[in-house]
C-alpha cells in the first residue's frame, strides 16, 4: 500500500483573533481561522466571489508567535498538513472537521495592515492599540516544530 501525503498552502486574512490554550500535557496550541477568497466569472458573465473559511491549528513556538503577532485581519500564508477530526456535537449528532495543522507560516501585508502591503512587518496589540513590529522583533531562525505532540 502506498503512503499518503497531504500538504495545503493557503493565503488569506485571519478572521478572528488567534486563541491560545494549553492541553493536559502542557503543550501550547493556537487556533485561528483564515478567509480565502476566490474571484470568478459567473455563467451570466458577472464577477462573483466565493469565500472559504479554513480552520488552522499551530503548536509550540509557532503557536506562540502567531498568537503574539497576529490578530483579526492580519494577512498570513499557512503551509501544513490536512487533518480531519470526527466528534459528537452537543446535540448528539456526529460531525467532522478538516483543518490545517501549521508546519510553516509567513505574515503578509493585506487588509488590516498599515503600509505598502508588504511582508516586512505585522501589527501587534495587547491593549487594542496598534504598534509597528519591526522584523528584528520576529525570530529569524527556523521554528523547531519537533515539540509538536503528534
Amino acid at each position: 500500500m502506498a503512503r499518503g501525503f497531504s500538504k495545503a498552502i493557503i493565503i488569506g486574512n485571519i478572521t478572528r483573533d488567534p486563541e491560545m490554550r494549553a492541553i493536559t500535557s502542557g503543550a501550547q496550541v493556537c487556533s485561528f481561522s483564515v478567509a480565502v477568497n476566490r474571484n470568478y466569472k459567473g455563467q451570466d458573465g458577472s464577477d462573483k466571489e466565493q469565500v472559504s473559511f479554513i480552520n488552522c491549528t499551530a503548536w509550540g513556538k509557532a503557536a506562540e508567535i502567531i498568537c503574539q503577532y497576529a490578530h483579526r485581519g492580519s494577512g498570513i500564508m499557512v503551509c501544513g498538513r490536512l487533518e480531519q477530526r470526527s466528534f459528537e456535537g452537543k446535540d448528539g449528532v456526529k460531525r467532522s472537521s478538516t483543518e490545517i495543522v501549521v508546519e510553516d507560516f509567513n505574515f503578509i501585508g493585506g487588509r488590516g495592515e498599515a503600509g505598502d502591503g508588504g511582508s516586512d512587518s505585522v501589527k501587534a496589540s495587547d491593549d487594542g492599540a496598534s504598534e509597528e513590529v519591526v522584523p528584528d522583533d520576529i525570530p529569524e531562525e527556523p521554528i523547531d516544530l519537533s515539540d509538536v505532540p503528534f
